[in-house]
Protein backbone atom coordinates (compact mmCIF):
# COMPACT_ATOMS: atom_id res chain seq x y z
CA UNK A 1 0.00 0.00 0.00
CA UNK A 2 1.68 3.20 -1.15
CA UNK A 3 1.47 6.44 0.78
CA UNK A 4 -1.58 8.60 0.17
CA UNK A 5 -1.84 12.38 0.44
CA UNK A 6 -3.91 11.93 3.62
CA UNK A 7 -0.99 10.05 5.19
CA UNK A 8 1.22 13.15 5.07
CA UNK A 9 -0.85 15.09 7.61
CA UNK A 10 -1.08 12.01 9.80
CA UNK A 11 2.70 11.58 9.88
CA UNK A 12 3.21 15.27 10.66
CA UNK A 13 0.68 14.96 13.48
CA UNK A 14 2.76 12.17 14.99
CA UNK A 15 5.43 14.75 15.88
CA UNK A 16 2.94 16.25 18.36
CA UNK A 17 2.32 12.80 19.86
CA UNK A 18 6.05 12.26 20.27
CA UNK A 19 6.46 15.65 21.96
CA UNK A 20 3.73 14.78 24.42
CA UNK A 21 5.11 11.29 25.09
CA UNK A 22 8.62 12.53 25.93
CA UNK A 23 7.45 15.68 27.73
CA UNK A 24 9.39 17.80 25.25
CA UNK A 25 10.14 21.41 25.98
CA UNK A 26 8.44 24.06 23.87
CA UNK A 27 11.66 24.51 21.90
CA UNK A 28 12.18 20.78 21.29
CA UNK A 29 8.53 20.31 20.34
CA UNK A 30 8.82 23.12 17.81
CA UNK A 31 11.98 21.61 16.34
CA UNK A 32 10.37 18.18 16.01
CA UNK A 33 7.30 19.53 14.24
CA UNK A 34 9.11 21.91 11.88
CA UNK A 35 11.60 19.18 10.96
CA UNK A 36 8.86 16.68 10.11
CA UNK A 37 6.95 19.35 8.16
CA UNK A 38 10.11 20.08 6.16
CA UNK A 39 10.70 16.37 5.54
CA UNK A 40 7.11 15.94 4.37
CA UNK A 41 7.81 18.12 1.33
CA UNK A 42 10.00 15.38 -0.11
CA UNK A 43 8.05 12.25 0.92
CA UNK A 44 8.20 9.66 -1.86
CA UNK A 45 4.81 8.47 -3.01
CA UNK A 46 6.51 5.31 -4.26
CA UNK A 47 6.90 4.11 -0.65
CA UNK A 48 4.54 2.70 1.96
CA UNK A 49 3.52 4.79 5.00
CA UNK A 50 5.67 2.61 7.33
CA UNK A 51 8.73 3.16 5.11
CA UNK A 52 8.22 6.92 5.32
CA UNK A 53 7.60 6.70 9.06
CA UNK A 54 10.88 4.86 9.66
CA UNK A 55 12.90 7.81 8.35
CA UNK A 56 10.77 10.36 10.19
CA UNK A 57 11.02 8.57 13.54
CA UNK A 58 14.74 7.99 13.21
CA UNK A 59 15.18 11.73 12.67
CA UNK A 60 12.94 12.60 15.63
CA UNK A 61 14.87 10.18 17.85
CA UNK A 62 18.12 11.83 16.76
CA UNK A 63 16.77 15.32 17.54
CA UNK A 64 15.42 14.21 20.92
CA UNK A 65 18.65 12.30 21.66
CA UNK A 66 16.55 9.30 22.66
CA UNK A 67 17.07 5.74 21.38
CA UNK A 68 13.49 4.64 22.02
CA UNK A 69 11.04 7.53 21.87
CA UNK A 70 8.22 5.54 23.45
CA UNK A 71 10.07 3.43 26.01
CA UNK A 72 8.12 4.72 29.02
CA UNK A 73 4.80 4.62 27.18
CA UNK A 74 5.45 1.04 26.10
CA UNK A 75 6.04 0.00 29.69
CA UNK A 76 2.70 1.53 30.68
CA UNK A 77 0.94 -0.16 27.74
CA UNK A 78 2.34 -3.52 28.81
CA UNK A 79 1.17 -3.06 32.41
CA UNK A 80 -2.28 -2.02 31.23
CA UNK A 81 -2.58 -5.04 28.92
CA UNK A 82 -1.42 -7.41 31.67
CA UNK A 83 -4.14 -6.10 33.98
CA UNK A 84 -6.78 -7.50 31.59
CA UNK A 85 -5.30 -11.00 31.32
CA UNK A 86 -7.33 -12.58 34.20
CA UNK A 87 -10.55 -11.29 32.60
CA UNK A 88 -9.52 -12.59 29.16
CA UNK A 89 -8.47 -15.99 30.48
CA UNK A 90 -11.89 -16.34 32.09
CA UNK A 91 -13.53 -15.44 28.77
CA UNK A 92 -11.49 -18.14 27.07
CA UNK A 93 -12.27 -20.72 29.76
CA UNK A 94 -16.02 -20.13 29.39
CA UNK A 95 -15.98 -19.83 25.60
CA UNK A 96 -17.64 -22.41 23.38
CA UNK A 97 -15.48 -21.32 20.45
CA UNK A 98 -12.02 -20.73 21.88
CA UNK A 99 -10.38 -20.00 18.52
CA UNK A 100 -12.86 -17.25 17.71
CA UNK A 101 -12.56 -15.79 21.21
CA UNK A 102 -8.75 -15.82 21.05
CA UNK A 103 -8.79 -14.24 17.59
CA UNK A 104 -11.10 -11.48 18.83
CA UNK A 105 -8.73 -10.91 21.77
CA UNK A 106 -5.80 -10.60 19.36
CA UNK A 107 -7.71 -8.00 17.34
CA UNK A 108 -8.86 -6.10 20.43
CA UNK A 109 -5.24 -5.60 21.42
CA UNK A 110 -4.61 -3.92 18.08
CA UNK A 111 -6.25 -0.72 19.35
CA UNK A 112 -2.99 0.08 21.20
CA UNK A 113 -1.56 2.15 18.35
CA UNK A 114 0.24 5.45 18.95
CA UNK A 115 0.55 6.20 15.23
CA UNK A 116 -3.13 5.81 14.36
CA UNK A 117 -5.23 8.71 13.12
CA UNK A 118 -8.03 7.59 15.44
CA UNK A 119 -7.42 6.33 18.98
CA UNK A 120 -9.56 3.76 20.78
CA UNK A 121 -9.96 2.88 24.45
CA UNK A 122 -8.72 -0.61 25.28
CA UNK A 123 -11.18 -1.24 28.11
CA UNK A 124 -14.10 -0.16 25.94
CA UNK A 125 -12.91 -2.35 23.08
CA UNK A 126 -12.63 -5.40 25.30
CA UNK A 127 -16.13 -4.89 26.62
CA UNK A 128 -17.65 -4.98 23.14
CA UNK A 129 -15.23 -7.06 21.03
CA UNK A 130 -16.88 -10.40 21.77
CA UNK A 131 -20.23 -9.14 20.46
CA UNK A 132 -18.73 -7.47 17.39
CA UNK A 133 -18.66 -9.25 14.04
CA UNK A 134 -15.76 -9.07 11.63
CA UNK A 135 -16.62 -6.55 8.90
CA UNK A 136 -14.51 -8.71 6.59
CA UNK A 137 -15.01 -12.21 7.92
CA UNK A 138 -12.64 -14.94 6.73
CA UNK A 139 -12.57 -16.60 10.14
CA UNK A 140 -13.82 -19.96 8.88
CA UNK A 141 -11.13 -19.92 6.19
CA UNK A 142 -8.54 -19.18 8.87
CA UNK A 143 -9.81 -22.08 10.95
CA UNK A 144 -9.59 -24.39 7.95
CA UNK A 145 -6.06 -23.31 7.06
CA UNK A 146 -4.92 -23.84 10.65
CA UNK A 147 -6.30 -27.38 10.46
CA UNK A 148 -3.85 -28.23 7.67
CA UNK A 149 -0.87 -26.00 8.53
CA UNK A 150 2.42 -27.33 9.82
CA UNK A 151 3.99 -23.92 10.40
CA UNK A 152 2.55 -20.50 11.25
CA UNK A 153 4.26 -17.13 11.56
CA UNK A 154 2.54 -14.41 13.58
CA UNK A 155 3.93 -10.95 12.77
CA UNK A 156 3.60 -8.77 15.86
CA UNK A 157 2.60 -5.14 15.89
CA UNK A 158 2.40 -2.93 18.98
CA UNK A 159 3.63 -3.25 22.56
CA UNK A 160 0.75 -4.06 24.89
CA UNK A 161 -0.95 -5.78 22.00
CA UNK A 162 1.85 -8.36 22.18
CA UNK A 163 0.55 -9.47 25.58
CA UNK A 164 -2.73 -10.43 23.90
CA UNK A 165 -0.76 -12.10 21.10
CA UNK A 166 0.86 -14.32 23.73
CA UNK A 167 -2.57 -15.49 24.86
CA UNK A 168 -3.60 -15.96 21.22
CA UNK A 169 -0.58 -18.19 20.51
CA UNK A 170 -1.15 -20.17 23.71
CA UNK A 171 -4.68 -20.91 22.54
CA UNK A 172 -3.50 -21.85 19.05
CA UNK A 173 -1.03 -24.28 20.62
CA UNK A 174 -3.80 -25.90 22.64
CA UNK A 175 -6.11 -26.25 19.64
CA UNK A 176 -3.49 -27.06 16.99
CA UNK A 177 -0.57 -28.62 18.92
CA UNK A 178 1.22 -30.04 15.85
CA UNK A 179 1.92 -26.62 14.32
CA UNK A 180 5.33 -24.97 14.67
CA UNK A 181 4.70 -21.35 15.71
CA UNK A 182 6.96 -18.32 15.23
CA UNK A 183 6.48 -14.78 16.49
CA UNK A 184 8.21 -12.06 14.47
CA UNK A 185 9.16 -8.66 15.91
CA UNK A 186 10.79 -5.42 14.67
CA UNK A 187 14.54 -5.06 14.36
CA UNK A 188 14.78 -1.86 16.40
CA UNK A 189 12.55 0.57 18.32
CA UNK A 190 10.09 2.30 15.98
CA UNK A 191 7.01 4.08 17.34
CA UNK A 192 5.52 1.67 19.91
CA UNK A 193 6.09 -1.52 17.92
CA UNK A 194 7.20 -4.69 19.66
CA UNK A 195 10.92 -5.54 19.51
CA UNK A 196 13.02 -8.37 20.93
CA UNK A 197 13.32 -6.45 24.20
CA UNK A 198 9.58 -6.48 24.95
CA UNK A 199 9.07 -9.97 23.52
CA UNK A 200 11.81 -11.42 25.72
CA UNK A 201 10.40 -9.62 28.76
CA UNK A 202 7.06 -11.31 28.00
CA UNK A 203 8.91 -14.66 27.62
CA UNK A 204 7.91 -15.35 24.03
CA UNK A 205 11.18 -17.27 23.73
CA UNK A 206 9.72 -19.92 26.05
CA UNK A 207 6.42 -19.97 24.17
CA UNK A 208 7.46 -20.31 20.53
CA UNK A 209 10.18 -19.52 18.01
CA UNK A 210 10.99 -15.82 18.52
CA UNK A 211 12.30 -14.05 15.43
CA UNK A 212 13.94 -10.66 14.98
CA UNK A 213 12.83 -9.55 11.51
CA UNK A 214 15.57 -6.94 11.21
CA UNK A 215 13.15 -4.37 9.79
CA UNK A 216 13.32 -0.75 10.93
CA UNK A 217 9.78 0.05 9.78
CA UNK A 218 6.48 -0.01 11.74
CA UNK A 219 5.35 -2.91 9.58
CA UNK A 220 7.02 -5.93 7.96
CA UNK A 221 8.83 -4.48 4.94
CA UNK A 222 10.06 -7.63 3.20
CA UNK A 223 12.99 -6.06 1.36
CA UNK A 224 14.35 -4.67 4.65
CA UNK A 225 14.13 -7.96 6.54
CA UNK A 226 17.15 -10.11 7.32
CA UNK A 227 17.69 -13.33 5.38
CA UNK A 228 16.39 -15.62 8.13
CA UNK A 229 13.15 -13.63 8.40
CA UNK A 230 12.69 -13.60 4.64
CA UNK A 231 13.19 -17.37 4.41
CA UNK A 232 10.73 -17.99 7.24
CA UNK A 233 8.17 -15.64 5.71
CA UNK A 234 8.50 -17.32 2.31
CA UNK A 235 8.33 -20.92 3.49
CA UNK A 236 5.78 -20.95 6.31
CA UNK A 237 2.37 -22.40 5.55
CA UNK A 238 0.44 -19.46 6.98
CA UNK A 239 1.28 -15.89 7.97
CA UNK A 240 -0.94 -14.11 10.53
CA UNK A 241 -0.29 -10.39 10.16
CA UNK A 242 -1.27 -8.13 13.06
CA UNK A 243 -2.26 -4.49 12.61
CA UNK A 244 -2.39 -1.74 10.01
CA UNK A 245 1.37 -1.25 9.59
CA UNK A 246 1.87 -4.86 8.53
CA UNK A 247 -1.21 -4.63 6.29
CA UNK A 248 0.19 -1.52 4.59
CA UNK A 249 3.55 -3.23 4.02
CA UNK A 250 2.14 -6.56 2.83
CA UNK A 251 -0.55 -5.27 0.48
CA UNK A 252 0.27 -6.56 -2.03
CA UNK A 253 2.66 -9.40 -1.23
CA UNK A 254 4.48 -11.91 -3.41
CA UNK A 255 3.07 -14.79 -1.37
CA UNK A 256 -0.41 -16.11 -0.58
CA UNK A 257 -1.94 -17.42 2.66
CA UNK A 258 -1.63 -14.24 4.70
CA UNK A 259 -4.33 -13.58 7.29
CA UNK A 260 -4.68 -9.91 8.20
CA UNK A 261 -6.06 -9.28 11.70
CA UNK A 262 -6.60 -5.61 12.48
CA UNK A 263 -8.79 -2.79 13.66
CA UNK A 264 -9.35 -0.10 11.00
CA UNK A 265 -8.04 3.16 12.44
CA UNK A 266 -7.69 5.50 9.46
CA UNK A 267 -9.61 6.47 6.34
CA UNK A 268 -6.87 5.40 3.92
CA UNK A 269 -6.86 1.80 5.19
CA UNK A 270 -10.67 1.86 5.41
CA UNK A 271 -10.86 2.79 1.71
CA UNK A 272 -8.33 0.09 0.82
CA UNK A 273 -10.51 -2.52 2.52
CA UNK A 274 -13.81 -0.92 1.46
CA UNK A 275 -14.78 -0.80 5.14
CA UNK A 276 -15.32 1.83 7.84
CA UNK A 277 -13.04 3.28 10.49
CA UNK A 278 -13.67 1.23 13.63
CA UNK A 279 -14.34 -2.06 11.81
CA UNK A 280 -12.47 -5.22 12.77
CA UNK A 281 -10.98 -7.32 10.01
CA UNK A 282 -10.09 -10.97 9.47
CA UNK A 283 -9.01 -11.12 5.84
CA UNK A 284 -7.08 -13.86 4.06
CA UNK A 285 -5.29 -13.28 0.77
Amino acid sequence: MLIHEACVGCIINQSFKVSKAINASKELSHELTTTVEFMSKTFSFAQTPPEIASVVYEKMAEIANKHDLYDEVKELSTKKALSFIPFLKEKLFLSENKLLTATKIAVAGNVIDLAAAVEFDLKEELEKIFDTSFAHDDFEILQNKLSFAKSVVIIGDNVGEHIFDYLFIQTLQQLFPDINYSYMVRGNPIINDVTMKEALQAQFDTLCNLVDSGVNTPGFTYNRANEDAKKLFDTTDLVISKGMGNYECLTPSHRANICFLLKVKCGVVANSLDKEVGDIICKIV
